[in-house]
């Protein structure tokens, strides 16, 4: 019988779970893994430069494709700590990212041996689950076991550590049992009577509106959600971030809610009677916990995976444990027979201000004039990006500005940081979200301070030939903090401006191809070639450095004025 090593079995693991990417940076204590590797005629592997940011790469193909994005991280010590920020943000947003980590050596556990830190502890507070192999024979077990609970709902990231010598022993094949793919089960299926009940407040409803969430874009739910809100004539409204929850190009589509929304889905909110919340929380970015956020006097159904979530923060008359594209289905079967009684007035209103908004927002750009503005920008990509176009994005002040802005015609179409909120994650999110779905655009959109984090990944994405567009909102600062010191701090500016290098140059010593634009008159052609290109590319964009917006005004009452 032939032997295989623990870092072998790993790898026949990932293959048997349907593993196609694996990202990864090299280290010694898992050696095995990587060797094992090279023999993978079914697994590209992709070397990153930072663990970190590693991780964000794994999280946009985990988003993009729907499926687990798999992150090796090949030392223990450093190498697992710089996993924290990238997992961190992936358990803020659900995504169901599996982090490999090499560990230390069984015996040299509680010695203060050379990088030596509890990775088991470390991990558990931001994880779905952590675990820690403790014999290599059960190394297909620990991987199967890491994908059904990445995978089942409510998804989220896992870790598994893989001490170093339980990667180097060898066993007979027979000795670590079956390796078999995980059986996973997601689908949801609410009780009958709560179902009919939510369905006759909906036909009841003469304003009603479906505000949907994250669980409708990960459950790729659109198909089922468009057939209730036009068998409603209902208005779909988004959480934040989830703006792609269905296309942007139906009638019904009434984009984003709150401060990083517009005010058109934030007025349906709060003068709906009846409203469908469907697979949101209705979390801090959505409502701010507040009650204003939504009609008081609406009746409110929720629905959600996580038990826990329902009647969480705001009180609900039917609550209703499911998937978010099941429950769609099932609520337009139990509608059959009823009439609708929305006023069609409310679509009709809907429609007119959701025309006069987009109208606006145009108008507002201008014809574009120097310095260049965000909102120019803005609508420049909603006339130059193709309808297959994929945004990553950062959070801070010019990409929140951009969160309701984008045409988001194919779902899924935006993955940002959610309510993590970090900056540094947009590229390495898009180099990732590229990989998964290769025949469609992505455009990352970073300020200049998140590229500077990111930038030594152009690495990544020209050896690998990954053809993702960066646009650098280049306004030489950490705006949205510099945006607070001017307006609550007496413009006191401390560690706000950044000093950069030009960005197409440095994308051109990486061999990418660099852009630049000084001008607003240049920006169209600027885009389109980046996109054209065939290559890695950056766009270096000189912003206006005093466009600059306060997002969290009411973090700062206590200083205004």
């Amino acid at each position: 019988m032939k032997n295989m090593t623990g870092g072998q079995a790993v790898v026949t693991a990932l293959e048997n779970q349907g593993t196609d990417h694996v990202f990864g940076l090299i280290g010694s204590a898992g050696m095995e893994i990587f060797d094992a590797l090279y023999d993978a005629k079914d697994i590209r592997f992709i070397g990153v430069r930072d663990e970190r940011t590693g991780v964000h790469m794994a999280d946009g193909y985990a988003r993009a494709s729907g499926n687990a994005g798999v992150f090796l991280a090949g030392q223990n010590g450093p190498g697992a700590t710089n996993l924290v920020t990238g997992l961190a943000q992936a358990h803020a947003a659900y995504s169901p990212v599996i982090a490999l980590g090499g560990s230390l050596s069984s015996a040299h556990i509680y010695r203060d041996a050379f990088q030596e830190v509890d990775q088991q502890a470390l991990f558990k507070p931001i994880t779905k689950k952590t675990y820690t192999l403790t014999q290599t024979a059960r190394i297909p077990e620990m991987v199967g076991e890491a994908y059904r609970t990445a995978l089942s709902p409510r998804r989220g990231p896992v870790m598994l550590n893989l001490p170093r010598d339980l990667l180097a022993e060898s066993l007979e094949q027979s000795a670590y049992g079956a390796f078999e793919q995980a059986q996973i089960f997601d689908a949801v299926t609410a009780p009958r009577g709560v179902l009919e009940q939510a369905a006759q407040l909906l036909a009841r409803a003469q304003r009603p509106l479906i505000l949907a969430g994250g669980g409708v874009k990960n459950s790729r739910s659109q198909r089922a959600v468009l057939a209730l809100a036009e068998r409603l004539q209902a208005p779909i409204a988004m959480s934040p971030g989830h703006g792609d929850a269905i296309s942007c190009q139906h009638p019904l589509y009434a984009g984003q809610v709150g401060p990083r929304g517009n005010p058109v889905a934030s007025g349906l909110a709060k003068q709906a009677d009846v409203i469908l919340a469907l697979g949101t929380r209705l979390g801090f970015n959505t409502t701010f916990y507040q009650r204003d956020s939504l009609n008081s006097a609406a009746k409110l159904i929720q629905v959600e995976l996580e038990p826990t979530a329902l009647g969480r923060f705001f009180p609900v008359h039917v609550g209703i444990l499911g998937d978010a594209d099941t429950v769609a289905g099932d609520l337009v079967s139990a509608l059959q027979g009823m009439s609708a009684a929305a006023d069609p007035a409310w679509v009709q209103t809907f429609a007119a201000q959701r025309s006069a908004l987009l109208q606006q927002r145009d108008e507002a750009a201008g014809p574009g004039a120097d310095p260049l503005q965000p909102a120019f920008l803005f609508k420049t990509l909603r006339e130059v990006a193709p309808d297959d176009a994929i945004y990553t994005m950062d959070a801070g002040t010019l990409c929140l500005q951009a969160t309701d802005q984008m045409r988001y015609a194919q779902t899924p179409a935006l993955f940002t940081p959610l309510d993590f909120g970090l900056v540094g994650f947009s590229y390495a999110c898009g180099l990732g979200a590229k990989l998964a779905q290769p025949h469609r655009t992505v455009i990352s959109l970073m300020g200049d301070g998140g590229f500077g984090m990111a930038c030594s990944e152009l690495g990544t994405a020209v050896e690998n030939g990954i053809n993702t567009v960066c646009l650098v909102m280049n306004n030489g600062c950490w705006g949205a903090e510099k945006a607070y010191q001017r307006d609550f701090f007496d413009k006191r500016y401390i560690g706000a401006d950044v000093r950069n290098p030009p960005f197409d140059k440095l994308a051109e010593l990486w061999n990418a191809r660099g852009f630049r634009v000084d001008r607003a008159a240049d920006l169209a052609q600027t885009i389109d070639a980046a996109i054209r290109c065939g290559q890695p590319a950056v766009v270096d964009i000189q912003v206006d450095p005093d466009a600059l917006y306060s997002f969290r005004r009411d973090s700062f009452k206590n200083r205004a004025k």
